[in-house]
């Protein structure tokens, strides 16, 4: 059974209240943006892209931003399907926060799940060690997301939890090891040193023959 296609949706408007008002997608981590370290995912998913956000983007890519703008990750959500809806889109969607410096491998064992799930599964993610599935690292079926955002009130200032308080969730355990955020300058500094030694070989000159970067 063939993997399926997954079109990407980041989610990249946050404040960063907690960093100073750095913009996230921006941020150096490990030599490599935000972005591009959740851009690197598309090649893999193999459908389309965009951006939610008021930040540069690689040439190619679409941007786009809920109107109006500031309206939280639900109405980012929203404006994202809407940008994707453009094109020929895929059965599946992933919704990715822009700070998950680990997104490719975390993603890489989300898609590898979706061959053979039951029908009435919604979506696939991670948990974390207490136990939350991550909604922002995730794949949803869209179907299941549009009909989830069609019976709100509205997307604006929604909460993450209600929007997927009613999906059918199936959670993966292999690749949990990658899920994290960069929230604080603490948590960058860690991610910061847990990407450098993924880089570092047996001889601290370079990565293990084998090996993957994260």
């Amino acid at each position: 059974m063939s993997t399926p296609t997954v079109d990407l949706l980041v989610l990249a408007g946050g404040r960063g209240e907690r960093l100073g008002g750095q913009d996230k997608a921006a941020l150096v981590i490990g030599g490599r943006t935000l972005l591009d370290r959740v851009l690197d995912t598309a090649s893999l998913l193999g459908g389309g892209v965009v951006v939610v956000g008021d930040t540069p983007v690689p040439e190619g890519v679409v941007r786009t931003v809920e109107d109006p703008p500031d309206g939280g990750p639900v109405a980012g959500i929203a404006a994202g399907l809407a940008a994707l809806a453009r094109g020929l889109p895929a059965a599946w969607v992933a919704v990715v926060a822009v700070d998950q410096p680990a997104a490719l491998p975390a993603l890489t064992a989300l898609r590898a799940a979706l061959p053979g799930l039951p029908d009435d599964v919604d979506a696939v993610s991670h948990a974390d060690p207490g136990g939350h599935r991550q909604w922002l690292l995730a794949v949803y079926r869209r179907a299941a997301l549009e009909a989830a955002l069609a019976a709100l009130p509205g997307p604006r200032h929604t909460s993450v939890r209600r929007l997927v308080a009613d999906l059918a969730w199936h959670v993966v355990e292999q690749g949990a090891e990658h899920v994290g955020d960069v929230d604080t300058w603490a948590a960058a500094a860690e991610w910061e040193r847990r990407l450098r030694g993924a880089r570092m070989g047996a001889d601290g000159r370079g990565r293990r023959p084998g090996t993957e970067e994260v």
